[in-house]
């Protein structure tokens, strides 16, 4: 199998994968920007099962059902906020693309979809972010070749996708 990345610009919410990734915080209960729209479109049963896993640290990745998503299952990944670069912030924020896709192999899915995991409210500079996402996507499949048939990154706006066009077409 050969896995295709793809670039969407659309709601995370609506695409049709095995498993969508929650840029989440810490607590998994929900806040603002992916991390509310994903809570609401899943429905009540999602956040019940937020509370059940008793949050998830920086950088780390955890799993639920999907439930009222189009999406089987959520993985949970709290990204770093941004504080110049002298916080770890690149290193976790390339734990939270690693760990989000070792753990949708080992439960056997085979399509994902990322937002920009960070780069909203969490202020990581978005060229610097979509850089280190694709590369670490790109050496997971390298090193995992017939683990996903897709992976897609779903962005939110018309800038997102531009930026992340431009770094893919230079790998």
């Amino acid at each position: 199998m050969s896995t295709l990345v793809e670039l969407l610009k659309a709601d995370i919410t609506e695409v049709d994968v095995d498993v969508i990734v929650n840029a989440a915080n810490t607590s998994l209960l929900g806040g603002g920007g992916v991390d509310g729209a994903i809570h609401r479109a899943a429905g009540r049963k999602l956040l019940e099962a937020c509370i059940a896993l008793g949050g998830c640290p920086t950088g780390e990745a955890k799993i639920t059902p999907g439930f009222d998503l189009p999406a089987r299952f959520v993985i949970h990944t709290p990204g770093p906020v941004w504080h110049g670069g002298s916080g770890n912030e690149e290193a976790l924020l390339v734990s939270c693309y690693y760990n989000s896709l070792s753990l949708a192999q080992r439960k056997g899915l085979h399509s994902i979809a990322f937002p920009s995991i960070s780069t909203g409210a969490y202020r990581f500079p978005l060229a610097r972010a979509a850089a280190l996402a694709l590369d670490t996507v790109n050496a997971f499949v390298a090193a995992h070749p017939d683990a996903f048939e897709k992976i897609v990154f779903v962005l939110f706006s018309d800038k997102d996708l531009e930026c992340y066009r431009a770094i893919l077409k230079k790998k």
